[in-house]
C-alpha cells in the first residue's frame, strides 16, 4: 500500500519486523540490534585489514593488494554509513528531510557495494593476466594503471546509480528502514534491468570466465610439473611429492572471497529482480536480503585473514607490536619500575 509523505515532517522509526517494535520504548529493538551488531563488526574488521596492509609491506607485493585495500575502504564506509538507519530507528532527528536522507543513504551504499563488486572482477582479471601472460605481466600491470583502474571503478560505480536521483527508480533496499523509502520510493523494472546489465551481469560473467580459465590452466601446469617430476625421480631413483601451481593457492583465497560475495548477494539480487518485474514486495524479505548482503563487508575480512598465510603473519606482527608498545607504555608509567632502574652500566644501587 502506497502512502504520501511530507518531507518536512519529522522522521519516525519504521519497523520492518513487528517483533522488534515496542510501544513503550518507541524504537525498533530487533532492527537496531542487528544493524548495530553488523556495523561494529564491519568497521572493526576493515580497520584491522587496513592497518595490517599498512604495517606489512610484504602484502603490497601483489598487485591485487590495491583492489583489496579499495574493497576494505569501501566496506569501512559501508559500516560507517550503516549508523544512519540505526539513528532513524531511534527517533534521532536528521538535519535533512527523510526523503533526501534515505535517497542519499541508498545511493551511497549501492555505490560502495558496486565498488566491491567491480574490484572483485578486476582482481580476477589481474590474476588471469598473471597466469596467461607471466612474462609481460609487469609491463602490462603497472602501479599507475592500477591507480587509474581504481579511479575508474569509483567513477563508473557512481555513474551507474546516479539516475536514481532523477526519479528513474530505487537503486536498492538499503534505505527501507526509512518510511519514505519503503512506501514512496519504488523500484523500476527498466532501472533494475539497467543496473543488472551494466554491473551485476558483467561482473559475474568476468569472474566466472577468468576463474574457470585460471583453475584450468593451473591444473594443466600441475599435471606437467608432476609428469616432469616423476620422470626426473625415476631417472634418479627418488620419490617426491607432486607440486601445486604456485598461483593456485592465492587464486583460491580470492575465489573464496568472490564466492562468498555472490552467495550473500544472490538473495538480494533475486528479490530485487522479482519485485521490479512483478511489483510484489515484502518488507521482511527486503530487510533480511539487504542486511545479509551488507554482512559481506565483514565476511571479506574473515575469509582473507583465515586463508592468506602472509596476511596472518602481518596480523601477528601487528598484534605483537601493539602488545609490545602497550607493555613498554605501561612499564614507563609504573613509578616502581622507574625507581628500580639502575645506572647505564647495568649495575644496581
Amino acid at each position: 500500500m502506497n502512502s504520501t509523505w511530507d518531507g518536512n515532517q519529522s522522521s519516525h522509526p519504521f519497523c520492518l519486523l513487528a517483533l522488534g517494535y515496542l510501544e513503550t520504548v518507541r524504537f525498533c529493538l530487533l532492527e537496531v540490534l542487528i544493524i548495530v551488531f553488523l556495523t561494529v563488526l564491519i568497521i572493526s574488521g576493515n580497520i584491522i585489514v587496513i592497518f595490517v596492509f599498512h604495517c606489512a609491506p610484504v602484502l603490497n607485493h601483489h598487485s591485487t593488494s590495491y583492489f583489496i585495500q579499495t574493497m576494505a575502504y569501501a566496506d569501512l564506509l559501508v559500516g560507517v554509513s550503516c549508523l544512519l538507519p540505526s539513528l532513524s530507528l531511534l527517533y534521532y532527528p536528521f538535519p535533512m528531510e527523510e526523503a533526501m536522507t534515505c535517497q542519499v543513504f541508498g545511493f551511497v551504499v549501492s555505490v560502495l557495494k558496486s565498488i566491491s563488486m567491480a574490484s572483485l572482477a578486476c582482481i580476477s582479471i589481474d590474476r588471469y593476466i598473471a597466469i596467461t601472460k607471466p612474462l609481460t605481466y609487469n609491463t602490462l600491470v603497472t602501479p599507475w594503471r592500477l591507480r587509474l583502474c581504481i579511479f575508474l571503478i569509483w567513477l563508473y560505480s557512481t555513474l551507474v546509480f546516479l539516475p536514481s536521483f532523477f526519479h528513474w527508480g530505487k537503486p536498492g533496499y538499503h534505505g527501507d528502514v526509512f518510511q519514505w523509502c519503503a512506501e514512496s520510493w519504488h523500484t523500476n523494472s527498466y532501472f533494475t534491468l539497467f543496473i543488472v546489465m551494466m554491473l551485476y551481469a558483467p561482473a559475474a560473467l568476468i569472474v566466472c570466465f577468468t576463474y574457470f580459465n585460471i583453475f584450468r590452466i593451473c591444473q594443466q601446469h600441475t599435471k606437467e610439473i608432476s609428469k616432469r617430476q616423476a620422470r626426473f625421480s625415476s631417472q634418479n631413483g627418488e620419490t617426491g611429492e607432486p607440486q601445486i601451481c604456485p598461483d593456485k593457492r592465492y587464486a583460491m583465497v580470492l575465489f573464496r572471497i568472490t564466492s562468498v560475495f555472490y552467495v550473500l548477494w544472490l538473495p538480494y539480487i533475486i528479490y530485487f529482480l522479482l519485485e521490479s518485474s512483478t511489483g510484489c514486495s515484502s518488507r521482511l524479505a527486503s530487510f533480511l536480503t539487504t542486511w545479509l548482503a551488507i554482512s559481506n563487508s565483514f565476511c571479506n575480512c574473515i575469509i582473507y585473514s583465515l586463508s592468506n598465510s602472509v596476511f596472518q603473519q602481518g596480523l601477528k606482527g601487528l598484534s605483537g607490536s601493539v602488545c609490545t608498545s602497550c607493555a613498554s607504555h605501561t612499564t614507563a608509567k609504573d613509578p616502581y619500575t622507574v625507581r628500580s632502574k639502575g645506572p647505564p652500566n647495568g649495575s644496581h644501587i
